[in-house]
């Protein structure tokens, strides 16, 4: 149950961000079992500050989400969990990463793409359902949803 919380908790900045909108909650039931989730504590024993989920969608891995508890956001610990996601994906065969993400908000899509994903803009099957189902959710009322994807 740490998880959600954390989650939670960095879903605060994300509000912020797009103007203090709710975000709708998560989807548990429809989002299946995730390919791998890695987490980030600052020491051993430590509660998790941050977590990864990546999931597999349309044959690629899908980077669901990464959320660092506000306490611990600036440190580099978004960037290291996507860095580990990023080889853990390859190590397991695929040949890219996808994500889905808010254009105009800072630590997303600009984020992503210092980190080499670009924005695709033919999204296949698996993915366009994916952002179809975003849409259904209410997403893209908060601001403008990319995907993205970075070949490993």
């Amino acid at each position: 149950m740490v998880l959600p919380l954390l989650e939670a908790a960095a879903d605060r900045l994300l509000e912020a961000a797009l103007g203090h909108q709710a975000l709708p909650a998560p989807d548990l039931q429809a989002a299946g079992a995730p390919l791998f989730i890695l987490v980030a504590t600052l020491a051993a024993g430590n509660p998790p500050v941050g977590f990864a989920r990546v999931d597999e969608v349309g044959g690629q891995a899908h980077l669901e989400q990464i959320s660092v508890h506000p306490d611990s956001a600036g440190r580099g610990i978004g960037r290291s969990l996507l860095e580990a996601a990023i080889d853990r994906a390859r190590s397991l065969g695929f040949a890219s990463m996808t994500l889905c993400t808010f254009a105009e908000v800072p630590f997303n899509a600009r984020f992503y793409a210092s980190c080499g994903f670009a924005e695709l803009a033919g999204p296949g099957p698996a993915l366009a359902a994916l952002r179809t189902h975003e849409a259904q959710l209410g997403l893209d009322g908060l601001g403008r949803r990319v995907v993205m994807q970075l070949r490993l």
